[in-house]
């Protein structure tokens, strides 16, 4: 089984969940990872290293082909440098909403001074929205 932590766009509700990952899940959970979460001016969140809460889902899939095309989209290949990749993809532990180890998944990041060159805005919460319209609240997030 393929593990995918997503923050962004990819979540469920979000633009990019319908074209990659409608159909293809076996779960979806909701989940926290740890790092700090940017907003990006082009629409869509950007994910670093850090301590913070970052919410989104732990998706499932059964076929890991499903990678390929989530690299695509991230702008990842795992034969170039990461100075020129958008995101890297790393395998971090991720956890539930009780704090309870969830295991391992991939998660796309993005270094901190490629968030500070695309003029990042820190997310203090760790929660970011683009089709819902509310505020970044955790209970909001998890409350759908």
């Amino acid at each position: 089984m393929l593990k995918v932590f997503v923050y962004g766009t990819l979540k469920p509700g979000e633009i990019n969940y319908q074209r990659y990952c409608l159909g293809k899940t076996v779960s979806e959970q909701p989940a926290i990872a740890y790092g700090q979460l940017y907003a990006l001016p082009v629409g869509y969140p950007a994910m670093t290293s850090g301590e913070n809460h970052v919410c989104g889902f732990l998706l499932t899939f059964s076929d890991d082909r499903v990678l390929t095309a989530l690299d695509r989209l991230e702008d990842y290949d795992p034969d170039r440098s990461s100075g020129e990749n958008e995101y890297t993809r790393l395998w971090s532990h991720i956890f539930g909403l009780n704090g309870e180890k969830l295991g391992k998944a991939w998660v796309y990041q993005m270094s901190l001074a490629q968030v500070r060159d695309r003029g990042g805005v820190l997310l203090p919460d760790g929660c970011w929205h683009q089709l819902t319209g509310k505020d970044n609240k955790i209970s909001d997030l998890f409350s759908e």
